[in-house]
């Protein structure tokens, strides 16, 4: 095998690989990442036996083959040559080594077998559509940050994609939840998607797949089984076991009756959250909400390190209510709200809230309150 190809070309490549190979492995191949060169191609394959990352890429292929080779310690080269450069990729079979050409700089690394490498078997996909990039960036980015971190509740450790009935008709829906909180967000159903089973999507396949998204104008095949994800551009397939586990009935948790409105500027309430949790102590967290007609005090006594307190014009104009939340938890739910203003309903101050952005029901996010 020999290629040659541009450094900014390879370094994306391998970044990708090495970011799904596991740090500490039992199985000395799993820290590796398989190159193949073929035709005028190469393709950067990684896996740890749970996700699969493919990256091909364009390059000039002076003899085809294959081996495998350290993914970090591929990456840590590649990153540390200069911007620019022509790198040149070859095998040496009998020594078991490969070779790195750039410039001046020459760099031979271990190998093991390409045989030895495990490729994901392939699963018969029983539903195959197409997304464009931006609806599915923003169904898992809103929802990403309410997946538990718990083990043993472990079918709460991913995203569950599903097709769900919205209020106007079928949508493609993804939620999260710890427990804590919970974010439900909505999407026009792509055409193909009707019958999808629904998927636990795992948190490390969500961070990956972030990768894949930032293009604007990419359509990314998505094919779903019942024990498989795929998601693919024309350049990167990520494919990954989904969670084998029943997600929970979060319908139950959606609080429906809640009547007291409150409409706050979101920017301006994050940042006055922001301001007064840092008087509390890390462990709770706990900031009171006290609200009057069109006014919004937030609070923090913390004994040990001192009190804080600052006021906020707002909409509302139900019965005072006062209420206490986890401040990490408030923080990073307005941070969710892409338009102006945030829109919380209250029932009393023992029951769930429900957030939203303005009027859209699109995106939901529901936050259990704390006693203070």
């Amino acid at each position: 095998m020999r290629f040659s190809i541009e450094r900014g070309t390879l370094l994306k490549a391998v970044a990708q690989a090495q970011s799904v190979v596991e740090r500490r492995n039992t199985i000395p191949i799993l820290a590796n990442v398989l190159i193949e060169a073929e035709g005028n191609g190469v393709s950067f394959r990684a896996t740890d036996l749970d996700i699969e990352v493919v990256d091909r890429t364009v390059a000039q292929v002076e003899r085809a083959g294959a081996t495998t080779v350290s993914a970090v310690m591929l990456h840590e080269i590649v990153r540390k040559l200069p911007d620019g450069a022509l790198v040149v990729l070859s095998d040496d079979a009998a020594q078991g080594r490969l070779l790195i050409e750039a410039g001046r700089s020459n760099f031979n690394l271990a190998t093991l077998p390409r045989e030895d490498f495990p490729v994901m078997a392939s699963s018969e996909y029983s539903t195959n559509f197409a997304c464009p990039a931006p609806v599915l960036r923003r169904l898992f980015d809103k929802a990403k940050f309410a997946i538990s971190t718990e083990e043993t509740r472990y079918y709460l450790n991913g995203v569950y994609m599903h097709v769900a009935q919205g209020e106007g008709g079928p949508v493609l829906r993804c939620v999260a939840t710890d427990g804590h909180r919970l974010a439900r967000i909505d999407a026009a159903l792509p055409e193909g998607a009707e019958g999808m089973a629904g998927v636990i999507v795992p948190r490390k396949t969500v961070g990956e797949l972030r990768k894949l998204l930032d293009d604007d104008e990419a359509q990314i095949a998505v094919s779903v089984s019942e024990t498989k994800v795929r998601f693919a551009t024309p350049a990167i397939t990520l494919t990954s076991k989904v969670i084998d586990g029943t997600f929970p009935d979060y319908t139950r948790v959606i609080p429906m009756g809640n009547a007291r409105r409150l409409e706050v500027d979101a920017q301006e309430f994050a940042r006055a959250v922001d301001r007064v949790a840092t008087v509390s102590s890390e462990r709770s967290r706990a900031v009171k909400m006290s609200l009057d007609e069109d006014r919004l005090v937030l609070s923090v006594n913390a004994p040990n390190s001192g009190a804080a307190e600052e006021e906020l014009a707002v909409a509302y104009g139900d019965e005072p209510l006062e209420i206490g939340f986890n401040a990490k938890y408030l923080l990073e739910i307005a941070g969710q709200v892409d338009r102006e203003n945030a829109v919380f309903l209250f029932n009393s101050s023992g029951d769930p809230t429900l957030m939203r952005e303005g009027n859209d029901t699109s995106a939901v996010y529901v936050v259990m309150p704390m006693r203070v």
